[in-house]
């Protein structure tokens, strides 16, 4: 057995411990995996305030009014976003909005349309 520790992909714990030869499990919150089949699923995967995973092209709704540097007002929460493009970083959508233009907002201020 590796004495590696590797991080849960479920909750990202970094003490996930081999309980096999090829399978791994978390002491925080009990998950298991194999980390051959865990790289072929991982990719980007955003989640809304709601935990709804988010794809390239959904509709979202803000939740709260966001304030916008550089603007007099803030976009309203209610305010409906068509066609969202995902991205990494801290601001993980990148969209239009009407009024506003193009923008980055962070996926837990929104929730899938």
């Amino acid at each position: 057995m590796s004495d590696e520790l590797k991080p849960c992909p479920n909750c990202n714990s970094p003490y996930g411990y081999a309980t096999g030869e090829e399978t791994y499990a978390c002491p925080e919150c009990g998950h298991e995996w194999n980390p051959a089949e865990a790289s072929q699923e991982a990719g980007l995967q955003i989640k809304d305030a709601n935990g709804n995973v988010l794809q390239d092209g959904d509709s979202v709704v803000v939740i709260k009014d966001l304030p916008v540097k550089g603007a007099p007002k803030p976009v309203k929460a209610g305010t409906k976003v068509k066609n969202i493009r995902l991205t990494d970083g801290d601001h993980n959508i990148d969209c239009k909005i009407d009024g506003f233009g193009s923008m980055a907002l962070k996926s837990e201020f929104v929730r899938k349309a």
